[in-house]
């Protein structure tokens, strides 16, 4: 008996002792984003401006989402950009992979050089695009000029400033797909691929029939994680055109930034940031169960 008192007692110590390595991380994470989450939701069912008392108008906020032009224009912005920006991301990562899976000299200077725009900050990546793709002093404007060809809008042009920020936002996040892509490539076993050579098949059906199945799981984990990024994009458009020109590139995030913190409506924001949340959650719960159905699921 006083030996199972003693382990006890330092089985109780021992677990006090992880909480309190633990506890100091689990108080910043809740008081930095379950509590901002949970009030968010709150304000999402009231009108405040952050100054006066705030009221409680139930759906009204919801409500007035579904009326509102501005965050309908919003949601095409966004779903005109997530139609961009996933599929070549993901067909780019997947072609950067593929090409750097091999043994060639200053392998490990490309992987580098491709992986640096990834962990680029979103303020050097706008200046980038604004240096770039300014109407007038641009360099692509500038060299469109020495080749005697008609110079762009670009991100002064309703109708190619979305296109600049999903090459922009390309650029940057390639080397996740790229990264992902190679490490699933690694993975594949050797024995296949050999097997494969000496039945006779090409360097297309190789990929085609033995490493493809094999990426299926990861491609699902990409496009989920790709879609995610392209339905919360923000940063760039707001170091480059603040959702003009005309709101061409207004996305859903930056509409209820520009509710909450310009407009000063938090509720309505809230709302705006809920829905933004319901959709992202339907939209990898499907591809989640359609992966699993089809057998590569990769969650």
């Amino acid at each position: 008996m006083p030996s199972r008192t003693v382990k006890r007692r330092q089985g109780v110590l021992s677990a006090l002792t992880g909480w309190g390595f633990v506890a100091p991380a689990t108080v910043i994470i809740l008081g930095l984003s379950i509590f901002p989450a949970l009030w968010a939701f709150v304000l999402s069912f009231q009108s405040w401006d952050g100054f006066s008392e705030a009221t409680w108008v139930g759906g009204q906020n919801y409500a007035a989402l579904v009326g509102d032009a501005d965050f309908w224009n919003a949601v095409s912005n966004t779903a005109g950009f997530t139609l961009l920006f996933v599929p070549s991301s993901v067909l780019l990562g997947l072609f950067l992979a593929v090409a750097l899976n091999r043994r060639i000299r200053w392998m490990g200077f490309y992987r580098t050089a491709i992986f640096v725009p990834f962990v680029a900050s979103a303020a050097s990546t706008g200046i980038l695009s604004t240096y770039l793709f300014s109407p007038q002093f641009g360099l692509v404007n500038n060299v469109l000029r020495v080749l005697h060809l008609p110079q762009q809008g670009w991100l002064d042009d309703p109708h190619q400033a979305m296109l600049v920020i999903a090459i922009m936002s390309l650029w940057g996040s390639a080397a996740f797909t790229t990264v992902i892509y190679l490490a699933a490539l690694q993975d594949v076993p050797s024995d296949l691929i050999e097997a494969a050579r000496i039945d006779g098949a090409n360097r297309w059906q190789t990929f085609w029939r033995i490493v493809w199945p094999q990426l299926a799981p990861v491609t699902v984990f990409v496009v989920i994680w790709q879609t995610i990024e392209a339905i919360q994009l923000f940063d760039l458009v707001y170091t480059t055109t603040r959702g003009g020109p005309l709101d061409a590139t207004k996305t859903i995030v930056y509409f209820l930034y520009d509710k909450a913190f310009h407009a000063l409506q938090f509720g309505y924001g809230s709302a705006a940031a809920y829905v933004l949340f319901a959709v992202t959650l339907l939209i990898t719960i499907g591809v989640v169960v359609f992966s699993r159905r089809r057998g590569s699921e990769a969650f």
